[in-house]
């Protein structure tokens, strides 16, 4: 919906979040299992509806705050996976080994950054990245792996490359 001012657009926001947070809460809540994450979540969706701009009309706005509800859940079963997964990477290091807390947090970031910028892009470039950053194969490799062409392999770890930098860009300027 188009708004003619920021009060009518607050109005609506309003009447949404008084129309539907008890039901979004009792889904979330469902579906998490976890009463503060369903309230985190609940909260979030909201603040998306407002970062968004818009609100959807009365008789799609479940629709639409279900939509919003799953990506944020889905965002954050990620970062609760790639979190899980470095520390238990640390945990194969000594102790002395180990980064500080503050070095810690700043990899947990940036892996965070990094695949959340490689899940938006298509599933061939994801696999490309991962076979040569994780598996370690080379390029021709990888294209035989995949039947795809050297040059696709090079593009395509090109546009995940790309989206890496841009990620860490992001979060080094803020």
């Amino acid at each position: 919906m188009a708004y003619s001012s920021v009060d009518t657009f607050k109005s609506s926001v309003h009447a949404l979040y008084e129309a539907h947070q008890p039901w979004l809460f009792q889904w979330l809540r469902k579906k998490t299992q976890c009463s503060e994450q369903a309230a985190d979540l609940s909260q979030d969706t909201y603040i998306r509806v407002l970062q968004n701009g818009h609100t959807p009309p009365p008789e799609s706005s479940r629709a639409h705050l279900v939509q919003i509800a799953k990506g944020l859940m889905i965002d954050r079963f990620r970062r609760i996976a790639v979190e899980r997964a470095y520390l238990e990477s640390l945990q194969a290091h000594p102790e002395w080994q180990q980064p500080s807390p503050e070095e810690q947090r700043v990899v947990l970031e940036a892996l965070i950054a990094v695949d959340a910028a490689l899940s938006n892009l298509p599933q061939r470039s994801q696999d490309v990245f991962l076979m040569s950053q994780l598996d370690e194969l080379t390029y021709s490799e990888i294209a035989k792996k995949l039947s795809i062409s050297f040059s696709t392999v090079r593009k395509d770890m090109f546009t995940a490359l790309k989206a890496c930098h841009l990620a860490i860009e992001k979060l080094d300027s803020q």
